[in-house]
């Protein structure tokens, strides 16, 4: 082209309107070729009844070809311009309508250059539409007639079109157009080119790792390590394998990540719903309980009106019938005549009479009225509620203290809640020493370790978030993460210490013959009639057995102490701190003295008394569940000093 410039029109010097792309390769304006073909074959550049020419290098074209828009240049010339339309379309008269594209006459001959072969081969053939990957529309040729055109062979990146094997030739014959750079066909060529300069991207910066242009590699990135694009792909290709490599370690990790966090997810979410029933219920039976008490208030109420009013409406009715006596018998007096005497002695006699029925003094309005102090009880019951919901509140939220008169309460309805006949050698009197005599060591038994449990020697596990490669085991468990203690406990009495150190956990016992293969719903520490635990769930302490919790209002214990009394088919949990023991909670099932009145019904005692004395038919292993991602315990260190019973096994 001339210096125009490669955007610009070489016959009006102006920037390409509507352009149009010549088989050569050259792009004009629609406009400015129809003025010079009026009658494409009639007359042109080529003279009258010529054959078309491109105004400049003069190829000759057949007389039936139609002059197409150029789409993919008319998009670049916007952007190039701005984000405004472009400049207004040229008239121009309609094309005649013209067969198929043909190979036009040769050219004349050309003086050959040392850079040309002697002469270009014929193009190759279109590429079929069977060669593209099935449901992908291959590139069509731009300078083939619109709704008829072929499948390109080549994309010219300084034409900026591209053409089937027939539109090709000129790109393989014509001296000028050899130097054009050629690529396989590509759908938006705008994407190959820099789009500050609208030049093709045939350079790689690598110290900036970007695909640059001829001008930005002159301009922006001088003095950077330049390569061309076909060098640094085929260093790339040869890391290829290497990052693909550490993708699919990266992959499979997010995909173990991924697992883990849907079943925490899982876990909060059952452990939310579980928990909103439980409160629901509580408020519900605490409702109840409200609602019985101001029955009982208002039929207080009720029987202390209909008392006092019984009594004082009593009383008005005398009072109303002795003035009407006396009424009538002062009324008789006065109507005895003045010379009747025995009637006004009789009439007189009456009044008095009547007088003397009423003479004493009438009962007088109470003093104190017997329901009247109603509000005030239910006034006190209303502030207990609120300080021990404002309480309650506090110490959920972690801002309360360890204040022994909130703990009272507690203890008291745990102490309520106990069996009587409970009261023996192992409870919270007994000192700590008393419990080593019955000391069991316990080993965790990696054969049953949950995948994601990480083993740390014999006595400390801790919940990862990566499958640890354990060998095959028919006792491993596959869906809690949840490991066993060796050997197995069928008479006697044992007692063992865990050490909180992290996270939400779970300690106590489960049946040797339990299935390790139970879904995480009924797999679970607990949540079964073959295991009993005590949990921290890192706000409180509560007991499970069979599916059912008991919430617990002791405060938090990094030290907890198990014993398993098989004589009392008893479970205790105990609260280790400086040597002294805290009983947390002890489970047996209630025997109830003859005569003894029913307690209210307690959901967990029940499930107790109907379920947990088949526990202690089997044989029972120390059981652990680490319920959080980042649960970790160890088994307490017993000083052997203390112990007379080591291992049983």
């Amino acid at each position: 082209m001339d210096g125009s410039g490669p955007f610009s029109c070489p016959i009006c010097l102006e920037p390409l309107r509507e352009p149009v792309t010549l088989p050569c390769g050259h792009n004009f304006c629609l406009a400015c070729l129809g003025t010079l073909w009026p009658h494409r074959g009639a007359g042109g550049a080529g003279g009258p009844g010529g054959t078309a020419r491109c105004p400049l290098c003069q190829e000759p074209f057949p007389d039936g070809l139609q002059l197409r828009k150029n789409h993919t240049l008319s998009e670049l010339l916007q952007l190039r311009q701005g984000s405004g339309p472009g400049p207004g379309p040229c008239p121009a008269p309609a094309p005649s309508p013209c067969p198929a594209p043909a190979p036009g006459p040769a050219p004349a001959p050309e003086p050959a250059t040392p850079s040309a072969p002697p002469s270009a081969p014929e193009p190759s053939a279109p590429c079929a539409p069977e060669s593209w990957p099935p449901g992908e529309e291959p590139v069509r040729c731009d300078a083939c007639p619109e709704g008829a055109a072929l499948p390109a062979a080549l994309s010219c990146l300084s034409c900026l079109a591209s053409f089937c094997p027939a539109h090709l030739g000129p790109h393989e014959r014509s001296p000028a157009l050899r130097g054009h750079r050629l690529v396989p066909p590509l759908r938006r060529l705008e994407e190959s080119l820099c789009p500050r300069h609208l030049r093709p991207l045939e350079r790689y910066c690598r110290a900036e790792r970007l695909c640059l242009c001829e001008a930005c590699a002159a301009q922006e990135h001088r003095g950077h390590e330049l390569v061309p694009l076909e060098q640094e792909r085929a260093l790339q290709e040869a890391e290829q394998p290497k990052v693909l490599s550490a993708v699919e370690d990266r992959m499979d990790e997010l995909g173990a990540g991924i697992a883990q966090s849907r079943r925490t997810v899982a876990l909060i979410k059952s452990a939310a719903v579980a928990e909103r029933e439980r409160v629901s219920r509580l408020f519900a039976e605490a409702a109840a309980v409200l609602q019985g008490f101001q029955t009982q208030v208002l039929g207080f109420i009720d029987e202390g009106e209909a008392t006092m009013l019984g009594r004082s409406q009593g009383d008005l009715r005398r009072q109303e019938e002795q003035r009407s006596r006396l009424s009538r018998a002062r009324h008789n007096l006065s109507q005895v005549p003045e010379a009747d005497s025995v009637s006004f002695l009789q009439e007189l006699l009456a009044l008095r009479l009547a007088l003397e029925e009423g003479c004493g003094p009438g009962p007088g309005p109470p003093k104190e009225l017997s329901f009247t102090k109603s509000s005030q009880a239910v006034r006190a019951v209303r502030a207990v509620l609120a300080a021990a919901c404002s309480s309650q509140w506090e110490q959920l939220r972690g801002l309360g203290g360890d204040e022994d008169g909130l703990q009272k309460p507690g203890t008291e309805a745990d102490a309520e809640s106990q069996d009587p006949d409970s009261t023996n050698n192992l409870e919270s009197e007994a000192p700590r020493d008393y419990f080593l005599k019955f000391a069991y060591i316990v080993d965790l038994d990696s054969d049953t370790a949950d995948k994601f449990l990480q083993l740390f020697g014999t006595k400390g596990v801790k919940r990862v978030l990566c499958p640890i490669n354990y060998p095959e085991s028919p006792t491993r468990f596959t869906h809690c993460e949840q490991v066993l203690g060796e050997g197995a406990l069928d008479r006697g009495t044992y007692y063992w210490e865990v050490e909180i150190i992290e996270g939400w956990v779970s300690v106590g016992v489960m049946a040797e013959d339990f299935s390790p293969q139970e879904p995480y719903d009924r797999g679970r520490l607990g949540r079964n009639a073959y295991s009993c635990c005590l949990q921290w769930n890192g706000r409180s302490f509560s007991v499970w057995f069979h599916g059912q919790e008991a919430p617990l209002p002791h405060p938090f214990s990094p030290t907890v102490g198990i014993c398993l009394e098989y004589a009392d088919r008893a479970l205790a949990f105990y609260a280790v701190r400086d040597g002294k023991m805290s009983l947390l909670r002890r489970l047996r099932a209630s025997r109830r003295r003859s005569g003894t009145p029913a307690s209210p019904v307690d959901p967990f005692q029940s499930r107790l008394d109907s379920h947990f004395a088949g526990l202690f038919t089997r044989r029972l292993k120390p059981a652990f569940f680490l319920e959080s991602v980042d649960a970790h315990l160890q088994i307490g260190p017993l000083k052997k000093s203390c112990i007379s019973v080591l291992k049983r096994r």
